[in-house]
């Protein structure tokens, strides 16, 4: 039952969801639009202001990443919702297609994000070469 007590259809539930899924879907693209935006400001002005781009580089990467996997986690979610109302297993077996693909995305650029931290956490943890001392000759 609705609000005014009339029973809910099945088509009312399914115009439901299908906003939902575009609001969710929508959230996801403006999630990968910001980071993507944000990126390429921090890389123009980082390459603007100096000339080694490589420790900086990594870190604008890194932040990216974890735009994408956001974003896509949105979209997963977006999908897994359209499943509710799929009418036909064709559309089931398209929208099983696009979350595996998906999910696939997300597992590897969740990979790559931890690695690209563990070389920025060793390379902040790496000794400076120290002068040789008289004791040591």
């Amino acid at each position: 039952m609705n609000m005014s007590g009339e029973p809910v259809t099945g088509a009312g539930v399914r115009e439901l969801i299908g906003w939902l899924v575009h609001l969710i879907e929508a959230a996801g693209a403006l999630i990968i639009f910001a980071g993507a935006a944000w990126a390429f400001a921090r890389f123009a002005t980082t390459s603007l202001r100096r000339r080694s781009l490589i420790g900086e580089f990594n870190k604008i990467r890194l932040s990216l990443g974890r735009f994408l996997v956001l974003g896509l986690e949105f979209q997963l979610a977006g999908d897994v919702l359209r499943t509710a109302v799929a009418p036909s297993f064709t559309e089931i077996g398209q929208l099983a297609a696009i979350a595996a693909i998906r999910t696939i995305l997300n597992f590897f650029l969740t990979r790559e994000i931890a690695q690209e931290r563990a070389e920025i956490e060793g390379e902040r943890k790496e000794p400076l070469p120290q002068a040789a001392t008289a004791a040591d000759v």
